[in-house]
């Protein structure tokens, strides 16, 4: 008996090697910041109580600092086996009928005025640009996919959707 996906290939047949992966993290200077704030709150309890505990608001409030970092910075998108891949939605890469690369100008128009309810978005407003990816599925209520990237041509090209030079 064959372990088989949703597309009808077997499991082996697949490679689970993304052809495009990207991990969305927070600006490297949100990092000194965030250390820097839990820090001095840190030494505003510290100095509230003196003695042997001092230390105990920076064991907690520093690693908790770390942790919301990494935290804000846990969204990964990866295009893998034919599939768009954003945290725990799966599109089907077949399922897309094309790709337009949102540049920063327009990002709030397209998260604003332009913004159909029923769109799937998946934001982080530190990522100044955006892939926008159009669904080709009758049976889906979901027009598009708007996605924050960094390097949206490069998602669009694994994806097989090039946009067209403006040159």
């Amino acid at each position: 008996m064959s372990d088989t996906s949703s597309s009808g290939s077997t499991a082996g047949s697949l490679t689970h090697t993304p052809t495009y992966s990207e991990r969305l993290w927070v600006p490297i200077w949100w990092w000194p910041i965030g250390i820097g704030i839990a820090a001095l709150l840190a030494a505003e309890l510290h100095m509230g109580a003196p003695g042997m505990y001092a230390w105990l608001p920076y064991a907690v409030l520093i690693p908790c600092a770390l942790w919301v970092l990494v935290w804000l910075s846990r969204r990964r998108i990866e295009v893998i086996d034919g599939e768009l891949v954003v945290e725990q939605a799966h599109l089907p890469v077949e399922l897309i009928s094309r790709g337009v690369v949102v540049p920063g100008s327009a990002k709030s128009a397209a998260l604003g005025r332009q913004l159909d309810p029923a769109a799937f978005v998946r934001h982080r407003p530190w990522i100044k640009t955006m892939a926008l990816v159009v669904l080709d599925d009758p049976e889906d209520p979901t027009p598009y996919w708007l996605i924050s990237t960094r390097r949206p041509a490069e998602l669009l090209a694994a994806l097989g959707h090039e946009e067209p030079s403006t040159s």
